[in-house]
């Protein structure tokens, strides 16, 4: 049996036998071994394999510059978080805006305000769409951490990366959405455009939100892997392949309203094939993108 046949045959049977991705694993932590992490290799696995849980926090961190390249530096920096994120809860705190009955969520919400200088005179204000946006993504890393300091900061910078580096590109996933949906069932756009559904799908839910609130927390990781790492098109996918996967009952739906209802709350328990077939799709049209929207 040749070396690439004695592999392959490997991978097969710790699939089977619920190892998958054994080698992948090993390749993640040999590159977090290095003295100075590689962004450009912690980006590029990212982009090809999930990342096993127990690392996902620690490279979401350095992804999003919580935490520097460097080891040595990692318990220093984070022991400066943990002090800003000390200082500005106990600023809140003095001026009576949070008490210990605020959600953690909310917490969270108001720090980033604060930092940010947008602070509302009272947490009774009514909330802008923005911070609908953070609520939602912040409520979603809090199932996936277990830290609220983690929790505070992963949400901050996701959230800003989002404003930012995306800032531009958001617009343009609906016009992407619409073309792959195209490619892959064209008969499934024409009726959302009969429905006159097209311009009233849950956009915001699926792309400001990156799917918090519609895709359960163990599925939106493997997304958000994809799009803390470098590219946001993989949303695309995901919408493109929630409406392939319940195809057969958007099709029986006639109004807008209706197809938008049921697409804001879809059945969680297709959530795992939906999204490990969107990212299928997103290699077969991307092939594998590294630091590109």
């Amino acid at each position: 049996m040749t070396e690439d046949s004695q592999r392959n045959f490997r991978s097969v049977y710790y699939e089977k036998v619920g190892f998958r991705g054994v080698e992948e694993k090993k390749s993640l932590e040999i590159l977090l071994k290095d003295d100075c992490l590689d962004i450009e290799k912690l980006c590029t696995f990212s982009q090809r394999f999930p990342l096993p849980s127990m690392y996902r926090a620690l490279v979401w961190k350095v992804l999003l510059g919580i935490l520097p390249p460097h080891h040595e530096s990692h318990a220093q920096v984070m022991m400066y978080r943990r002090e800003q994120y000390s200082d500005v809860l106990h600023a809140l705190e003095v001026i009576r805006f949070i008490s210990d009955a605020t959600p953690q969520v909310e917490v969270c919400l108001y720090m980033h305000r604060l930092e940010s200088g947008k602070l509302p005179r009272s947490p009774s204000f009514p909330l802008e769409p923005e911070d609908e946006v953070f609520l939602a993504i912040a409520k979603a890393m809090e199932e996936m951490v277990e830290d609220s300091i983690d929790c505070y900061w992963l949400t901050r910078c996701f959230v800003n990366q989002l404003n930012n580096k995306y800032r531009d590109f958001l617009p343009q996933l609906l016009k992407a959405f619409e073309q792959y949906l195209n490619l892959e069932d064209s008969r499934l756009l024409s009726h959302l455009k009969t429905s006159s559904a097209v311009s009233k799908l849950p956009y915001d839910l699926w792309f400001k939100r990156c799917f918090a609130g519609c895709l359960p927390e163990s599925s939106l990781q493997r997304v958000w892997d994809k799009v803390i790492s470098g590219s946001c098109k993989i949303l695309v996918f995901v919408a493109v392949e929630i409406l392939l996967t319940f195809k057969i009952k958007v099709m029986a739906l006639n109004s807008a309203e209706k197809i938008t209802k049921f697409l804001e709350n879809i059945p969680q328990d297709s959530s795992d094939a939906i999204v490990s077939k969107a990212i299928d799709l997103w290699h077969k049209h991307c092939g594998t993108p590294v630091h590109s929207a």
